[in-house]
């Protein structure tokens, strides 16, 4: 008889989070301790969301997105989580950038950092802590219609050597361009740029592990493989979702409250639909632009074999100048390695290791390729990804049992955004992702947008910015 994952369930909770990425986790846990009655649901077999893992034949264990945020998640895990898992957050030891016009390594922390820019790159101190002091006072309601390429023209006139060292780690971080709005830059890069990039040590799946038990000892309701097909509305107020199991029938749960961890989009126009808003609102929603989206070739090195240390984060491109746009072609140069020593998951028997390459992708790329330029684009992935790094381990081929490719598609398939967006929306998001329970009333939102994009202490911190204010709406 096949598994009813919706057994056990109670008819009714104060709030149903919807998606279980950190920010739904984190206001999931966050209203729970408030004593709130909590369900959350989760359409994928496992919680995270793009911080998630998964496992392939060869004991391989590939995280999607554990390579790295910044000291301030230490503060916020410790705040909102658990003092152990705080203590978990290890700093990167080395973070690198090679390409055309420069070869640097650095730990990524501001004395670091300047001395590059000044030993290196001959700009004068005073001009790099003007441009820190100044990122530090932005502001996300000051009226500030510069882009990212205005400011750091500005600061560092002509020096395209410059802007790329700045540009390229916070494109990975967040799929901002220098085209968006300053403060997307801004924030997220000074956030980074306190003291260095860190790394949960233990892996994804120890640290979901870890929140799902404190998620059940605070008495939230988890439930995997359950897709939230609509948001009920009644006289302008929430009043429950229905709830379609991968097996198991179909449920109707009433709440007061929704906090939908969702794409803003897909929160919108798929779950409560346009009819419950007002056209105005239905207007700025649609503008609302996708961020990018992102393919990863995950690299699997054989049982026994060991890869020299080059680098926990290795920023490559082959491309001669920064451009946004060959950042996120289709055929792009340029590709991130996070690279996964055995002291990423001190308490596995065996010593191994794993690479993933990331690389930032457009949805119209891929959208419409036919499954057999789909498998094409794939193996050719796979294949770049090789040939870049055997330039650092000359024999990488030989050591490699494990190789598969992921696409835009593949983030569709998975966590269900409008556009396969792993970086959720365009500046504007916010403003919507804001508004949204003045609109609807009982309704929120915690997804990637706007300058919240920033990665996991952004989604995190979010989560329980929105889990207070739903929790102010349920004692109204």
């Amino acid at each position: 008889m096949a598994k009813d994952w919706l057994e056990g369930i109670e008819d009714e909770y104060d709030v149903v989070v919807i998606g279980s990425g950190l920010g739904g986790l984190t206001g999931a846990n966050t209203l729970a301790k408030m004593g709130h009655r909590v369900l959350l649901l989760e359409h994928h077999y496992q919680l995270g969301g793009l911080a998630t893992w998964f496992k392939r034949p060869g004991r391989h264990i590939f995280d999607i997105s554990l390579h790295g945020f910044p000291h301030g998640m230490i503060k916020s895990c410790r705040k909102y989580w658990s003092k152990d898992i705080a203590n978990r957050i290890v700093q990167l030891k080395s973070v690198r950038f090679i390409n055309p016009q420069f070869d640097v390594e650095t730990t990524f922390d501001r004395d670091d950092f300047t001395k590059i820019f000044v030993e290196k790159f001959g700009v004068e101190r005073e001009r790099v802590e003007a441009f820190y002091e100044h990122l530090a006072q932005m502001n996300y309601y000051d009226r500030d219609d510069r882009t990212a390429k205005e400011m750091f023209e500005e600061f560092f006139p002509g020096r395209n050597d410059v802007h790329r060292l700045l540009m390229e780690p916070i494109s990975y971080a967040n799929g901002s361009t220098w085209d968006d709005p300053a403060i997307t830059y801004g924030i997220v890069f000074s956030n980074f740029m306190s003291k260095g990039v860190f790394i949960y040590q233990g892996g994804t799946d120890q640290l979901i592990s870890q929140m799902t038990e404190i998620l059940e000892g605070n008495g939230v309701t988890l439930r995997k493989n359950c897709l939230v097909e609509q948001v009920h509305v009644e006289d302008g107020k929430i009043t429950g979702v229905t709830i379609k199991p991968r097996t198991g029938e179909t449920r109707t749960v009433k709440c007061r409250a929704v906090l939908s961890n969702a794409n803003i989009k897909n929160t919108i126009f798929e779950l409560a639909g346009k009819e419950n808003f007002t056209p105005e609102f239905i207007n700025e929603a649609q503008a609302v632009r996708l961020n990018t989206s992102s393919c990863q070739v995950y690299i699997g090195i054989k049982r026994g074999e060991s890869i020299p240390f080059i680098g926990d984060l290795v920023f490559t491109s082959e491309a001669q100048d920064f451009s946004s746009d060959e950042l996120t072609s289709f055929k792009t140069s340029s590709r991130t390695f996070s690279v996964y020593y055995p002291e990423t998951r001190p308490h596995v028997e065996d010593d191994r290791y794993a690479i993933v390459a990331s690389l930032n992708a457009r949805w119209d790329d891929w959208k419409d390729l036919s499954d057999e330029d789909y498998e094409a684009a794939k193996t050719r992935l796979c294949e770049e990804a090789l040939d870049g790094l055997e330039k650092y381990i000359p024999d990488i081929r030989s050591k490699v049992d494990h190789l598969e490719a992921a696409t835009p598609r593949t983030v569709k398939s998975y966590v269900r955004h409008f556009g396969g967006a792993s970086f959720g929306t365009k500046f504007e998001g916010l403003k919507v992702s804001m508004a949204l329970p003045d609109q609807l009333p009982g309704l929120y939102h915690a997804g990637s947008v706007g300058i919240i994009m920033s990665g996991w202490l952004g989604t995190i911190n979010y989560g329980v910015i929105v889990a207070n204010k739903v929790d102010s709406f349920l004692r109204s």
